[in-house]
């Protein structure tokens, strides 16, 4: 199979979709790799170092669209890219489908094969090509809550630590699974007053088995949500529903009741953000006020520290491109049905539920697209 993978252009991506090392394991399996000039170069993989395992390099994106039979990126391909996708081509990258009907519909029209990294599952229940940036986001969060929270960025201006004679920031994290919990840990090793809210009984007693000397937890009920970011510095959203949109919860109304120049760090933008007032930023321009609550909500938080990403995403995906590539798609997602819950569309049909009910649109069932 001949595997393409093009330079991001999506606005301070740096990342790549495949590093050297998964593209020497798949020439040693019998694949060719074409990647686009520089593609690596914001991970710190250069050229030659693509060269030197045997990959080629192509001047342009236009080449690896037309000539790819898979092509491997990070971020969902933006219009441009969509337009030179094509029917039996197939795309294995982050979508995120859901709040987004614009890429969802030109998906379709292309009539490629796309299958999308966060709604691939394991045996577990979990999200394996999701969990690598959902901790690197989840470790970020506090940071650039911290630096939200600066008065030069309109922040109120409260260290996250405190100081002797000083209390410390009040850090809250709605949600408390890979995202929320690698977030409160680095929350509360900065030195700060961290509670995190969830719904699972079973996840709490697991947080607070493990972190209650670290972090408290509290149950995530619409007034108790409501009294707690009242009297937060840092309001951080790390709520999933796989594959879906976020779910909103925060209003617009609520955020009269928080401290002004208080923080808002939403991870979950990528799937429309859970608080209402959200809309996605870039790295260029990542924060802006309303009603005095500062938002950062940046839909690419991972690409600030594009060669720690690029190295963890590709560990966790290489493994499934192999398979891709070996078997063809079908035979791959026929022999895993994890990796066929990453099917989310097929020559012009929508293949994934959660996306169809977000954006009202017939499904076809991933068994039955294994058919045609």
């Amino acid at each position: 199979m001949h595997i393409g993978c093009p330079k991001e252009i999506k606005p301070q991506e740096f990342r790549v979709g495949i590093t050297p090392n998964a593209a020497a394991e798949a020439i040693a399996n019998g694949h060719t790799v074409s990647i686009e000039t520089m593609a690596g170069a914001g991970a710190g993989f250069d050229d030659d170092a693509y060269r030197a395992v045997g990959a080629t390099i192509v001047d342009t994106a236009e080449e690896i669209f037309a000539t790819a039979d898979m092509v491997v990126k990070v971020k969902e391909p933006q219009a441009v890219e969509r337009k030179q996708l094509r029917e039996g081509q197939v795309l294995f990258t982050y979508l995120h489908l859901a709040p987004d009907p614009e890429q969802t519909k030109d998906l379709l029209d292309s009539g490629c094969t796309a299958i999308a990294y966060e709604t691939v599952t394991d045996a577990a229940g979990g999200l394996p090509l999701l969990a690598p940036m959902s901790e690197v986001a989840g470790k970020l969060a506090p940071q650039v809550g911290s630096w939200t929270l600066q008065k030069a960025n309109g922040g109120r201006g409260v260290l996250m630590g405190g100081v002797p004679g000083v209390t410390p920031a009040k850090v809250i994290v709605i949600g408390g699974g890979v995202v929320g919990t690698h977030a409160a840990r680095v929350a509360a090793g900065m030195g700060a007053d961290v509670t995190v809210l969830d719904r699972s009984l079973t996840r709490m007693r697991y947080l607070d088995d493990a972190f209650s000397s670290v972090f408290k937890t509290s149950y995530a009920s619409a007034g108790n949500t409501a009294e707690l970011i009242a009297h937060a510095d840092i309001v951080i959203g790390a709520v999933l529903v796989p594959g879906a949109a976020a779910p909103k919860l925060v209003t617009r109304d609520q955020l009269s009741t928080m401290k002004t120049g208080a923080a808002i760090v939403d991870v979950a933008i990528d799937q429309g953000g859970c608080f209402e007032t959200s809309k996605a930023t870039t790295h260029e321009d990542p924060i802006y006020n309303v009603d005095g609550v500062m938002h950062y909500c940046v839909a690419n938080m991972p690409g600030a520290v594009a060669r720690t990403s690029t190295i963890a995403l590709g560990n966790a995906t290489m493994p499934f491109m192999l398979d891709l590539a070996n078997k063809g798609w079908k035979s791959a997602c026929s022999d895993n049905p994890h990796l066929l819950a990453g099917l989310n569309t097929h020559m012009g049909r929508l293949t994934y539920f959660a996306v169809g009910k977000a954006l009202g649109i017939d499904v076809l069932s991933p068994d039955l697209a294994l058919k045609i």
